[in-house]
């Protein structure tokens, strides 16, 4: 009961207090002359938000940065020993290469397939059944979806009944095939996982290459065509540059995705059997061994190597913008 009065409270609060500082805004900018309303309104009205993103963003950030030169415990400065524990410890040279693994195939296969998909389907009828089959693993969590992939790879010795379905398959197909334990598997489990994400996220790429591909005027397809262009000439000669811009920022937000990659190697394996990222080594050194030192330092590792990567999604967007 106490915590529906309070979702109440900050359903009838949040939206009380914003109007009243809007009115007591306005109000306060009536006594001033006319020019300065219109420096000072805008900052005014930004001002909220700029206290949250400094409150919930900046500092935090800042914070992590200064927490990252500091010991377990944050008593005792170290100077840069855990940046230098994250180049020379084993384990995290396992994960900044595992996830060097997912940038390069999960964003190629994610785009590529969602870009072959958005082809495929704008040329049958039934295109909005297809396109709804591809996009339904964004409608589940990427946990539940990491669980699914999990029993999909169960292992069973063999001789007993397989409960994993790639390992089911593969036996009744394959005459004398041993199952495999795809996850324990250190020269295949890598890559089982970055398919998992695959499967996830290309109805994702799917809908907003779709979306850039249905933006090509049809009646240049069409003249490419009557001046006798193939297919595959139209795909390279007017598909993909007009699409570039739109695959260009896909491209960077699945790099961003691959580098945030967390969830679906938590659910699978944990880590463990060397598929260990970047995030989950953050992840144990936080809450498993209590280094808040180590785990501000890998943080910071992981927002120095996304920050680039969004700056140049940012600058397209502004190129674009400024083209229009």
């Amino acid at each position: 009961m106490d915590r529906l009065l309070f979702a109440l409270l900050v359903i009838v609060a949040a939206p009380a207090a914003t109007a009243f500082y809007i009115v007591l805004a306005e109000r306060a900018l009536r006594v001033l002359p006319e020019r300065r309303q219109r420096r000072i309104r805008p900052w005014l009205w930004i001002g909220p938000a700029l206290l949250l993103l400094t409150v919930f963003l900046i500092y935090p950030s800042v914070h992590t940065l200064v927490l990252s030169f500091f010991n377990a415990d944050s008593t005792r400065p170290v100077g840069l020993d855990n940046y230098a524990y994250i180049a020379t410890d084993q384990s995290m040279l396992v994960a900044l290469r595992n996830n060097l693994l997912w940038v390069v195939l999960f964003s190629g296969l994610t785009v590529a397939l969602g870009l072959l998909t958005a082809i495929l389907t704008d040329r049958v009828p039934y295109e909005g059944v297809a396109k709804s089959v591809i996009f339904l693993p964004m409608a589940i969590s990427f946990v539940a979806a990491g669980v699914i992939w999990r029993f999909m790879y169960d292992y069973r010795p063999p001789g007993v009944p397989q409960t994993g379905t790639l390992n089911a398959v593969l036996t009744a197909l394959i005459p004398g095939f041993e199952p495999q334990a795809w996850l324990i598997n250190s020269s295949v489990n890598n890559l089982a996982l970055i398919v998992a994400g695959v499967w996830t996220w290309t109805g994702f790429c799917l809908v907003i290459l779709s979306a850039a591909l249905k933006g090509i005027p049809s009646d240049v397809i069409e003249a490419a065509r009557v001046d006798g262009a193939t297919e595959l000439q139209i795909f390279r000669r007017i598909i993909l540059p007009m699409m570039s811009p739109t695959i260009a920022v896909v491209v960077t937000t699945m790099i961003i995705f691959a580098l945030k990659a967390f969830d679906i190697v938590y659910v699978m394996t944990n880590g463990n059997y060397d598929t260990e990222v970047i995030a989950n080594r953050m992840y144990k050194e936080l809450f498993n061994f209590r280094n808040f030192g180590r785990a501000s330092a890998i943080a910071v590792l992981l927002l120095g190597a996304i920050a680039p990567v969004m700056i140049l999604n940012i600058s397209r967007f502004r190129a674009q913008e400024q083209r229009r």
